[in-house]
């Protein structure tokens, strides 16, 4: 597994919740009347590359963390394995160091979502680097390079990584609050 993996998961949800919300027809005029799934509007949704994409899939397919729908032969993400795999394996696998202080897009627990869910005793919020972030703080490696960029275009998206590197980066009481509030948001529980 690779961590870019996880994004596309992420990706993949954030995609059937919009698709729930709005209907297909909708999801499919925001892709440019492209199959918003299809391994070609993720590489533009994400800035991953399309072999990486497919790659990923076949990973995530093998692995049993998705499987293929039935009725659409699309990759359907099990939430249930994703979730467990982020809450119990993502800080082991994909740890992530606080580095030097940059701008950037502000993650974890000072992403806009999820301001004020907890009090800090620090002054310093965690950033992913950007050149057209505005907040200062500690910079921290996304999951993939390319995230800055994807969860500018997709809310749902940015705080499903942010809920990650919350548990990427926090200590017991933050990944219980983040585990929480991704099992709701994931899971519906």
């Amino acid at each position: 597994m690779k961590s870019q993996d996880i994004v596309i998961l992420l990706k993949l949800i954030s995609l059937q919740e919009q698709e729930q919300e709005q209907g297909p027809e909708r999801l499919r005029l925001e892709a440019q009347g492209d199959d918003p799934y299809s391994v070609r509007n993720l590489e533009a949704s994400l800035g991953i590359s399309k072999s990486e994409v497919n790659g990923s899939i076949k990973r995530s397919l093998s692995s049993g963390i998705a499987s293929r729908d039935r009725e659409l032969g699309r990759p359907k993400p099990s939430r249930r394995n994703l979730f467990n795999f982020i809450v119990h394996g993502l800080k082991f696998t994909f740890p992530a160091k606080p580095g030097s202080m940059q701008r950037g897009i502000p993650t974890a627990f000072a992403a806009p979502m999820l301001q004020g869910l907890l009090m800090s005793a620090g002054n310093y919020i965690y950033v992913w680097p950007h050149a057209s972030g505005r907040e200062m703080g500690q910079s921290v490696d996304p999951l993939f390079k390319s995230v800055p960029e994807a969860v500018q275009k997709d809310g749902r998206l940015y705080e499903y990584l942010a809920l990650c590197d919350a548990i990427r980066l926090g200590n017991q009481r933050e990944v219980g609050l983040a585990s929480d509030r991704l099992s709701t948001r994931i899971l519906g529980k």
